[in-house]
């Protein structure tokens, strides 16, 4: 089943809210603790595509072009999404009614990949890779490609994988084969107060 120009689906798939990522790079190690990576599933998901292809045999759902997913202040951004349900056996449904029940909730999201150049916002919080998976079960994000940059404000972070264990908050970047991950921070300015109270003692 294939849905065209620019498909826009408010789905059920819990799966996405991996995308509030803000990562903490105030920190020297390359494994550190990701305090604002929460799942939430109390606000809209709004996803756009140029074409979604559900394919029930295989139970997976890809979208592909230009795709967007919004949820609250998290934007994601890539050239491909596919996102792999397990059918609820209670909605054993054929037809379009099967293929609408994969996207609604009726089926538990089991991972999901993401591809061609992904790009993740939210808030001041920026990552990008080459692609992604996600696990439901092991609640594990995973930011893979030639190079992964995760950056706050003038701090940056870069490697070639990004691994992050939703449930603990614990991130580990590793580097490119033959580098060193990559840390670049910048300290905050000092405030007018200390700068005066530094001349005058």
């Amino acid at each position: 089943m294939w849905l065209n120009n620019s498909t826009r689906l408010a789905a059920a798939t819990s799966a996405l809210l991996l995308l509030s990522l803000a990562p903490s790079l105030a920190q020297s190690s390359a494994a550190s603790q990701v305090s604002g990576l929460k799942l939430a599933g109390d606000k809209p998901i709004q996803i756009e595509s140029d074409k979604l292809e559900v394919r029930q045999a295989e139970n997976v759902a890809i979208f592909t072009g230009n795709v967007t997913v919004v949820q609250g202040p998290t934007l994601m951004k890539a050239g491909k999404m596919m996102v792999y349900y397990i059918k609820d056996a209670n909605a054993a449904a054929k037809g379009t009614e099967a293929a609408g029940a994969a996207m609604t909730g009726s089926a538990n999201i089991d991972h999901l990949e993401i591809s061609d150049k992904v790009y993740i916002k939210s808030d001041q919080q920026v990552a990008t890779g080459d692609q992604g998976s996600f696990d439901m079960k092991s609640q594990v994000l995973v930011l893979s490609g030639k190079k992964v940059v995760l950056s706050q404000n003038d701090n940056v972070l870069v490697g070639c994988k990004l691994t992050v264990q939703m449930k603990s908050g614990l991130a580990q970047v590793d580097p490119c084969v033959g580098q060193r991950v990559q840390m670049s921070i910048t300290p905050p300015p000092k405030s007018d107060a200390s700068k005066s109270g530094a001349t005058n003692p």
